[in-house]
């Protein structure tokens, strides 16, 4: 694992806001002592949830996409570690793994023009890569016995959590999907536009859930697609949310039901909830809180193997509330369990 830096004491310690009388998330997570046999480490730790970072926006490129959501596991880090602890944000079992370093390939990838064909090739082939990493470190994860927790980086990398969980659990999984695109795109080469395609074809993914998917950002071709196969299922926003036709606690039931009967994964994408600075940001989506509720009645079940929060994409300026965001998402992911 040549890519991946652990999270250490001396970073926790710069990031934590001490203040008197207060008890706060970051000064009770776990931290691993040292880099060698992660597995091993993992397996021996009273932990239930092991948290790690992506910070790249390689797939995002690589689908001709606004770049930025590198920068979402720092904003995550300084909101996360500084909220309060207490017996509902349970920090005790939790382990802080550390990020995937892919700062070398990112340096080339911000010397490359998208509109050269060449440029979107050569990204494609880091992504691949990329994939690598990632499966290999959500495979450790899972066969250690804990639950990872992965925060993005682009969608791209649902495909590497897709491949290292099934493979760890010895047969496919399934996956429920908050997002406003499928990303079930053609095997046209990795990006992030196409990391559940991928996984479906090659035999990792199969049942397969898209909640909210947005009529105005979905081809004709595409909805085709999703509905020629009895494994997937989806609903769109606008049926939820702007005509009333379905309802949005009955769907959830609905899209728990299509996906519960074995290991599944729960995959958030910032690009479909309301005004939160995405690579696809969007003035008409799922509020935060509806998305809280959502993330909350998936994550109780059994087997909910892993949580993805990608997409998102801070700026200096939005970076507290991208933080706060995700550090929601993630306490309501671990609260459902019961120690």
């Amino acid at each position: 694992m040549d890519k991946l830096i652990l999270f250490n004491r001396q970073l926790k310690t710069k990031l934590i806001n001490k203040r008197l009388g207060e008890s706060k998330f970051g000064e009770h997570v776990q931290l691993l002592p040292n880099i060698s046999n992660i597995y091993v480490q993992l397996k021996s730790l009273d932990v239930k949830y092991v948290i790690f970072g992506i910070p790249e926006d390689i797939g995002v490129f690589a689908n001709h996409g606004k770049i930025g959501t590198s920068k979402a596991w720092e904003a995550t880090l300084k909101s996360l570690l500084n909220i309060q602890s207490n017996n509902y944000s349970n920090p005790k079992s939790v382990l802080l793994l550390g990020h995937l370093d892919f700062s070398e390939e990112l340096k080339l990838i911000y010397q490359m023009d998208s509109s050269k064909k060449k440029h979107i090739k050569d990204a494609r082939s880091i992504v691949e890569n990329i994939d690598s990493y990632v499966s290999h470190l959500v495979y450790q994860i899972i066969s250690a016995g804990k639950t990872p927790i992965v925060i993005g980086g682009g969608h791209n990398n649902a495909y590497g959590n897709i491949k290292g969980a099934a493979m760890a659990s010895n047969k496919t999984i399934n996956v429920i999907n908050f997002d406003a695109h499928s990303d079930f795109r053609p095997e046209e080469g990795r990006h992030s536009g196409n990391g559940f395609s991928y996984a479906y074809n090659e035999g990792f993914l199969e049942k397969y859930f898209v909640f909210g998917i947005h009529e105005n950002y979905t081809s004709d071709k595409l909805f085709q697609s999703l509905k020629k196969s009895k494994f997937i299922q989806y609903n769109t926003f606008e049926s939820i949310e702007i005509r009333k036709e379905l309802k949005f606690k009955a769907e959830m039931h609905r899209a728990l039901n299509h996906v519960e009967d074995k290991p599944f994964g729960i995959e958030i994408d910032c690009d479909a909830i309301q005004d939160i600075p995405s690579s696809a940001m969007t003035p008409s989506g799922f509020s935060t809180n509806k998305t809280r509720s959502f993330l909350s009645y998936m994550a109780k079940h059994e087997n909910a193997c892993y949580l993805h929060i990608c997409e998102a994409s801070p700026s200096k300026k939005t970076e507290m509330k991208v933080g706060k965001l995700i550090s929601y998402l993630i306490t309501d992911f671990i609260r459902t369990y019961d120690h």
